[in-house]
C-alpha cells in the first residue's frame, strides 16, 4: 500500500502545482480584464470574464484527469483501453464501479477522488473571485 500512497501523493501534487500555476494565471487576468474593461457593458463583461474562466479551468481539470490516466496507463492500473474513462470516474467521485483497479492498486481511486474534490473546490473558489473580480471593475475609477 506504501506505494500506491507515495505514486497517489506525487500525482496529486503534480496536479496541484498545475492548478495553481492555473488558477494564479486566471486571476491575474482577470483582474486586467476587469480594470481595461470598466468602462464595458457590465452583463457582456461578466458573461466573457467568468465564461472564460470557466472553460479554461475545465480545460485544467481534463489535463489533470489525463495525467491521472497516463499513470493508469503506465502501472497497469486499469483494463486496457479504459484508463482516461476510469480516470474521469475517480477524479469526479462518480464511482460507477464498472471499472475496477487491479487488486494492488485499490487505494489509487480513492486518493484521484481526493485530488478531484480539492482541485473542484479550489476551481470554485477561483471562479468566485473571478466574478467578485469582474463585477468590482465597473465601480473602480480608472487611473
Amino acid at each position: 500500500m506504501l506505494h500506491q500512497l507515495v505514486f497517489g501523493g506525487a500525482i496529486s501534487l503534480f496536479n496541484i502545482g498545475l492548478h495553481a500555476v492555473l488558477v494564479a494565471w486566471l486571476i491575474l487576468i482577470a483582474h486586467r480584464a476587469a480594470r481595461a474593461a470598466a468602462a464595458a457593458r457590465p452583463v457582456l463583461r461578466l458573461m466573457t470574464i467568468t465564461g472564460s474562466a470557466a472553460a479554461v479551468l475545465m480545460a485544467g481539470h481534463m489535463v489533470e484527469i489525463g495525467v491521472w490516466a497516463a499513470f493508469y496507463a503506465l502501472a497497469g492500473v486499469a483494463p486496457a483501453g479504459q484508463p482516461f474513462y476510469f480516470a474521469f470516474v475517480n477524479y469526479t467521485t462518480l464511482g460507477y464501479g464498472d471499472v475496477v483497479p487491479i487488486a494492488e492498486w485499490r487505494v489509487i481511486g480513492p486518493m484521484t477522488a481526493a485530488n478531484g474534490v480539492l482541485l473542484f473546490g479550489l476551481s470554485t473558489a477561483v471562479l468566485f473571485e473571478v466574478l467578485r473580480s469582474a463585477g468590482s471593475g465597473a465601480q473602480q475609477p480608472r487611473p
